[in-house]
């Protein structure tokens, strides 16, 4: 995984330095210089690199340089003069480059725009020069942060840039994932800039650490994963069975569905049993139940022994109430929670956030899966961002597909917290792919994740 640190823990590593970080922000500007380039910087642009006085200017003094030296037409419109003795040095050696050097006044045209002005500085209210450029309809690299963004909270200031690629060094800063920042960074780029990263206040997951476990030869469908899937009231049969399908697709061996409607889910999906909530067959035979989807609170009552009787449950939607966890971990099970904000808010009686979800998880015991972009998982622990999602996830029915991912990787062998980061990566990299073409729907979801299953 990797390390997401507060800015005040970066500004923390940086002054640790004395001296000697004019070769980190030679390696900054050169990372920067290539996010330009992978997004049409290339022979012949015209490139605005908007240079604020400090490290950040320095930053981009050093792109300017390089770009120029691959053909591209770079123009260095500055705030002010460089005032740190790296960025005076910086900014020497893209004058002997022939970098021309402008003031910062109205924007100009150009194929794309760097943002160098303040990184995690520039808060409140822009220097009106400064303002002038966030409206540039080119593309934006931003160096560290977008200008305007706060570094630690991710929200945006009055006037904000919105980046096409944040180009950050050493670690992820907290101030992108939050808020705000993840609309406003665009696609975030950790260079190594050879700093170390400071103390790490949560983690960002990628695809090697979200592991779907092998099928032994030797397997039966039973030993090869059991989810029970509990919910689908009158009206909402389709949570559920879009949640046992999605058991069914991600691997699970045997999954079955008990709901008040078992005649209906029976005859949607032929090939999962259904039965009615009390009538259950062997419902120890279990790994895993995932209560919730489409559950209506009128059927609580019905269900609840089966959540009491189980080893391990995930909780979602019509389960996410505070009776219905309490009564899942006084009967001594391994419990998921996967609300989204307002469900959070019902079961923790607190806003969701990354205080408020740890918190939450060390009190109950729980596991806290808060989806959103990014989702945020965590067990107590430092919370583990994932990234892997997109904004078309915001559809009716795919965070029942979700649940039935989660539910068929903890019946697979994972532990909880690593099934809930494993189902959240690959709910969200399969969204993303499919977003490319067309909408994203539930639907097109189940078509997709057998293929990413193992």
């Amino acid at each position: 995984m990797k390390p997401v640190v507060t800015a005040t823990e970066a500004r923390r590593v940086d002054g640790s330095h004395q001296g000697g970080l004019y070769e980190a922000m030679e390696r900054a500007g050169l990372a920067v210089a290539l996010a330009a380039v992978r997004n049409g910087a290339g022979y012949g642009k015209r490139v605005a690199v908007l240079c604020g006085p400090g490290n950040n200017g320095g930053d981009g003094y050093v792109a300017a340089r390089h770009l120029k030296a691959r053909g591209a037409f770079p123009v260095v419109y500055r705030l002010a003069p460089p005032r740190t003795p790296d960025a005076v040095r910086a900014a020497g050696k893209a004058a002997a480059a022939g970098v021309p050097f402008r003031p910062l006044g109205d924007p100009e045209p150009a194929d794309l725009v760097i943002d160098a002005v303040f990184g995690g500085g520039g808060r409140g209210d822009l220097p009106g020069p400064v303002a002038a450029w966030a409206g540039h309809e080119a593309p934006l690299i931003a160096v560290d942060f977008p200008t305007g963004l706060d570094p630690d909270s991710g929200r945006a200031g009055p006037v904000c840039f919105r980046a096409t690629e944040t180009v950050t060094f050493s670690s992820y800063k907290t101030g992108h994932l939050l808020d705000d920042g993840p609309d406003h960074c665009g696609t975030v780029t950790v260079a190594d800039i050879g700093l170390e990263t400071g103390a790490p206040s949560a983690w960002v997951a990628g695809e090697e650490d979200a592991p779907r476990p092998p099928r032994l030869r030797t397997a039966h469908k039973w030993s090869a994963g059991a989810v029970l899937v509990v919910g689908g009231s009158a009206g909402m049969t389709g949570a559920a069975t879009m949640a046992a399908r999605a058991a069914l697709e991600f691997g699970a061996g045997a999954v079955y569905l008990a709901t008040p409607e078992a005649g209906v889910a029976h005859s949607v999906v032929p090939q999962i049993p259904a039965f009615p909530l009390d009538a259950v067959p062997r419902p120890e035979r279990f790994d895993v139940v995932v209560a919730g989807p489409g559950l209506a609170a009128a059927d609580l009552d019905a269900a609840l022994p089966l959540v009491e009787g189980a080893k391990r449950v995930v909780l979602d939607a019509g389960a996410l109430v505070p009776a219905v966890v309490e009564a899942a971990t006084n009967a001594g099970a391994e419990v998921v929670v996967t609300p989204h904000a307002a469900e959070f808010e019902r079961i923790a009686g607190v806003g969701v956030g990354t205080f408020s979800i740890r918190s939450y998880a060390l009190r109950t015991g729980v596991v806290v899966l808060a989806k959103g972009n990014p989702t945020r998982v965590t067990d107590g622990g430092l919370p583990v961002f994932v990234r892997s999602g997109t904004q078309a996830l915001a559809s009716i029915g795919t965070g029942d597909v979700l649940a039935g991912m989660l539910g068929a990787l903890w019946a697979r062998g994972l532990g909880a917290m690593e099934a809930a980061v494993s189902a959240a990566y690959w709910h969200g990299r399969v969204a993303a792919g499919l977003s490319r073409v067309g909408t994203v729907t539930a639907e097109r979801l189940l078509g997709e994740i057998g293929r990413w299953a193992w």
